[in-house]
This record gives structure tokens, sequence and C-alpha cells, in this order.
């Protein structure tokens, strides 16, 4: 049972013609989607199961890739602190860059004023389909809900209902604990690394489908909403794109500037990405290229695997513009004036209800009705007017969304000390470079990954299929001891081997 390491170096990988390049494909797809919903509004709507069908497809890998990942970054550090001291880095990162985005679009809605003039009386204000539902859901969410909710009823639940908040919950108390257990939560972080490898295979496969599904998903958006919703309220659609666009630029840039990296190579690095969402309307399709593209970018794995899935749900800058952005247009549009002050308490709301709306559907109108309802002082039946463009905006509050978290997971990192800066600015200049752990001769392993220890990264998620330079997975020097030779042995004392105290009975007990 021997897994033999690849013996030579990380070969130069020759750029793939243009053709063949996923994300060409994509963008040809998004075309043809909005030209087909354009000219066919029918047969675009009729695309939408192409679209959601791909979604849903992602979305099945998402909470088992950020449950992995978590458990594996959490178990493979030495020093638990250091994982508690990054988490809270990057939570008041988070809070500062959600507090920054917010401002930004309060500010630019306070200096063009789009609203004023529209004269809507909220009483006449009809609520109907599933406007209504989620107006009715964010009126009755009260700001604490989110804390309470992280604990799941049961361990498949948060799975089984795709719920992000509470599959990082789960996954930080079972990485802790497998930390805690020492050496005999070794065969588990084994186990732990190869489903991983076996679920970014899976990715990898379902990655093929992504220009069907950004083809759907554009046919169907253009097809069912029309340029019609996009000419009647255009105005707040491109104030919307301009001021994300302004906060990308000055802000994240600024961020990136002060780690001696650029903002647009970085942005060009994750074109796939990006236009990966821009095709489905929804940034989680392309976090695990984003951890992938990280980690081989200079992050370390552990880094990457808590800041990132974290901050999909905590770090969501693109959506805290579109809240203060909305919520004033709302109240230009209803007469309701607003002070500085009601304005900045409104922030402070949302700083709360934002979180609670985390990863579900329709959350950033649960979100907006909950801030409505909490301060009172805003129509929340308002929201109808700007529910028919949500669509047409839900594309660039994900684009933010992915860019801030990047962002975010770089300077987390630098702020660990764990960034190699200079690799990242290479490996986003567009230069080949080996995986960060490359292995250089040919051995047969059989150590056991050790709790504590780094472990090997996991296989590119979007590589070839045909790439046959895939890396082996250490085997595990206790289980082949099971199978292969006697449970006595299992009490003999190694240098490098899982057992290493033959006089610890609990461990030698647990082991036959």
């Amino acid at each position: 049972m021997d897994h033999t390491m690849v013996s030579d170096t990380h070969p130069t990988a020759a750029r793939k013609p243009w053709y063949r390049q996923l994300y060409v494909w994509v963008l040809v797809a998004i075309v043809l989607g909005i030209l087909v919903g354009w000219l066919a509004p029918e047969t675009g709507e009729a695309m939408q199961p192409i679209g959601t069908t791909f979604v849903e497809a992602m979305k099945m890998l998402i909470g088992p890739i950020v449950f992995l990942t978590i458990v594996g970054g959490i178990a493979s550090v030495a020093d638990l602190k250091k994982v508690g001291v990054t988490g809270l880095k990057a939570l008041g990162y988070f809070q500062i860059g959600t507090i920054l985005a917010m401002l930004t679009g309060l500010v630019a809605i306070n200096i063009f004023r789009l609203g004023d003039g529209v004269n809507a009386d909220a009483s006449t204000i009809e609520t109907t389909g599933t406007a209504a539902e989620l107006i009715d859901k964010g009126e009755n969410q009260q700001w604490w809900e989110f804390l309470t909710h992280i604990i799941p009823g049961s361990v498949a639940a948060p799975f089984v209902e795709g719920d992000i908040l509470q599959i990082i919950f789960m996954a930080v108390i079972f990485g802790i604990a497998l930390n805690a257990v020492g050496q005999i939560g070794a065969p588990v972080l084994d186990v732990i690394q190869r489903l991983t490898a076996v679920i970014f295979k899976v990715l990898n496969y379902i990655m093929k489908a992504a220009p069907l599904g950004a083809f759907g998903a554009m046919a169907f958006a253009v097809g069912k909403y029309g340029v019609e919703t996009l000419s009647s309220l255009g105005w707040l659609i491109l104030l919307f794109y301009g001021t994300s666009l302004v906060f990308v630029v000055v802000v994240l840039g600024s961020v990136m500037a002060f780690l001696k990296l650029n903002l647009f190579t970085m942005l060009k690095h994750f074109k796939e990405e990006l236009l990966l969402i821009l095709g489905t309307s929804t940034a989680e399709p392309a976090l695990p290229g984003l951890m992938r593209k990280l980690q081989h970018a200079g992050v370390k794995k552990e880094t990457v695997g808590l800041v990132v899935p974290t901050g999909y749900s905590f770090n969501l800058d693109g959506a805290a513009i579109y809240l203060s952005l909305a919520a004033v247009y709302i109240a230009q549009a209803t007469n309701t004036n607003l002070t500085i002050g009601q304005q900045l308490g409104m922030l402070a709301v949302m700083l709360l209800t934002s979180k609670g709306a985390a990863g579900v559907a329709g959350g950033g109108f649960i979100a907006l009705t909950a801030t409505l309802s909490t301060l009172g002082t805003i129509p929340a039946a308002g929201i109808m007017l700007i529910f028919g463009i949500d669509k047409f905006m839900s594309e660039c509050r994900a684009l933010v969304n992915f860019c801030g978290n990047a962002v975010a997971t770089l300077f987390i990192a630098w702020w660990d000390k764990s960034l190699d800066v200079d690799r990242a600015r290479r490996v986003f200049n567009g230069e080949v470079l080996p995986p960060l752990e490359e292995p250089t001769t040919t051995e047969t392993t059989t150590e056991a990954p050790v709790v504590g220890r780094a472990t090997p990264a996991v296989e590119d998620p979007l590589a070839e299929l045909e790439s046959s330079t895939v890396p082996a997975v250490p085997t595990t020097t206790a289980l082949h001891r099971v199978v292969d030779g006697p449970a006595a042995d299992l009490g003999t004392a190694e240098t490098d081997g899982v057992f290493r105290d033959r006089d610890d009975e609990l461990v030698n007990e647990a082991a036959r």
C-alpha cells in the first residue's frame, strides 16, 4: 500500500491556448445569454434551470469545502492561540471594512440624491410575492438573532440547509478539538486531507459546466426583467456600480498599496472567478478558486482556510454599500427626512442586522427590511421601489464582496507576518511558479500527518483533468500497521511516528 511521490521538480507549465481557457468560454456564454434574453425573452426565461442547476451543484460543495478547509487549517497549527488571534484580527478588519463601505454608499446617495422627486406614498405601496415574504421575514428578525442562530440544531442541518455561519461554527469547534487531542487525532487529520482532495476533484468536474451555468443565469435575468427595468431606475444602478468601483479602487486599492501589491494585477489574476460571479450573480462558486489561488500566491493554508470562509459571511463590502445607499434612497423617495445623526445611527444598526442575513437567500432585502423596521422612521414597504432592479445589482454586490475578501485575506496574512509578498507579486504578475510544497525526491512516504504540522495543499480544482503530476496523498503509518502488521508493533517507540510514547497505555489501547 505504497504511495510514491513525484520525483521531478514541478515543470514550468506552458500557457494554454485561448480557446482552452475557462474564463474565455464563460465570457462568451455571458454575451450569448444577454443576446438570447434580449432578443427572445421567453426563451431566455426558459433557460433558468440551466443556471440554477449549476449554482446548486456548486453550493452542494461549498459546505464540505468550508468545513474541511477550516478543520484542516486549525488542526495543522501548532499554536492554537495563533488561530484565535488571527480570527480576532479578521473580525476587526471585517468590521472596519464594512463601516467604510457603508460610509461610501452613504456619501454617494447624499451627494446625488436620486430619490428626490419620486414622491412615493408608502401607504399605497403594495407588497406582493417574493418581496412580501422577504419583508415579513425581515420585520420579524431581531438584531441579536444571528448570535443564537450560529449554533445549529443538529450536526447535519447546516450542510442540508447550506448555512455557512453554522458550518463555520462547527468547523472551528471540531478543528480545535482535533488539535487538542494531540497525536491521537493524526489519523483523523489524514482522513480530512484525503476527503479535501476528493471534494476538490469533484469541484474540478463541475467547473467544466461553468459556461453553461453562466449562459443560463444571464439569459434568464435579461429575459425575465428586460431592459425596461434597467431604464426605469438606471441612474440608481449606475450610482451603485460607480460607488462600488470607487470603493474597490480607492479603499481596497489603498490597502493593496500598503502591502506593496497592485490591485489591478490581482484582479487580473482572479479574472476566471470574477467572470464566473458576473455570470451567476453569486460569489459562492468562486470561493474554492479564491482559496486555491491565494494559497498559491503565498498565503499560508491555515490563514486562507480561516479568513476566506469567515469573510464570506462577515465581510460583505458590496452588500454594505447596497444597504446604506438603498436605505437612504427609499427615505428620499418617500419624503422621509433623515438627519446625519439618524443616518449614522442607521449604520450602527446595519452592522448587526447585516450579519443576521449572511448566507441566506434574499439576505440583502432581509437585512434592509430588518434595519428599516428597527429604526421605524423609513417605511419598509418602500423596498418595493427597488425590488425590480435588485437582480441587476446582485452581480456588483457579489463582485465587490469577492474583491474585499481577497484583499482582507492578504492583509490578515501580512498582519500575521505570514505573507510572502514577493511571491504574491510575482504570481499576480503572471509568473508561473511551482507549488509552495513541492516534493523534490522520489520516496515512499509512510509518515502519518501529525496534528500541528502543515499538510500538503490540495489539488488545483480548476486544473485540467488530464494533469498527470498530482502529488500523492501521504499515507498513515498507524493505519498500515493495523492492516499489515501485528498489533504488538504499535507499542514500539519511533522517532517520527504517530505513537512515540510506548508507556502511554491509553494511546496504545486506542490504537489496538
